[in-house]
């Protein structure tokens, strides 16, 4: 009454005979029971139950046996397990080759744009040197031009001076002149009164 209701237990009960051996497999839980087949190594078996070293299975191919507990482990088997980390690498191969060209496509994206963009700063860099050199000769030629302005300004200040000058050196001799006319004039025409 006991075994059908384990039988139906979740499949957590699952296990696999060991990978590294032939084990021979019992028609009661202890060493006086007699051999009554093998189980070939990784087989998936269900646990039924378990008593003293010896565990209860049932393989899917047939009736329950009884086999030394140590001979059974927790993962699958070798033989299972191998094409699934074949599978698996050779998914996880693609993925990585995938990964190793989009980073490639991205590298020689980013090495493009580098790239233009040296020769953007050398192109400026260029422009910037010729700037600099047109902006020190407009310097020297705006030196040049004050300089030329100053002696202008000088030349124009020394002739507004020798015009005013003159003016007033002029306006001085008339100044002296015109009255000494005016009085002989008038002495002149005192006389002949």
């Amino acid at each position: 009454m006991l075994a059908p209701v384990q039988a139906d237990e979740p499949a957590d009960n699952a296990r696999w005979v060991s990978d590294s051996l032939n084990t021979y497999v019992r028609s009661g839980p202890t060493d006086g029971h007699r051999i009554v087949g093998t189980l070939r190594s990784g087989q998936q078996v269900d646990v039924i139950t378990q008593q003293g070293s010896y565990t209860q299975v049932r393989p899917e191919s047939g009736s329950s046996v009884w086999i030394l507990t140590s001979d059974l482990q927790d993962v699958p088997g070798q033989a299972e397990r191998i094409p699934q980390l074949e599978t698996e690498l050779t998914e996880l191969s693609a993925e990585l080759n995938g990964i190793n060209e989009s980073w490639e496509l991205r590298v020689q994206g980013m090495q493009e744009t580098l790239d233009s963009r040296k020769q953007l700063i050398e192109e400026l860099e260029a422009q910037r040197q010729t700037l600099n050199s047109e902006l020190t000769e407009a310097q020297s030629d705006l030196r040049s031009a004050q300089a030329r302005l100053g002696d202008e300004s000088q030349e124009a200040l020394l002739r507004y001076m020798v015009y005013g000058g003159g003016i007033a050196g002029m306006g001085l001799l008339v100044g002296l002149i015109l009255p000494a006319f005016t009085r002989r004039k008038k002495s002149s025409s005192d006389v002949w009164v």
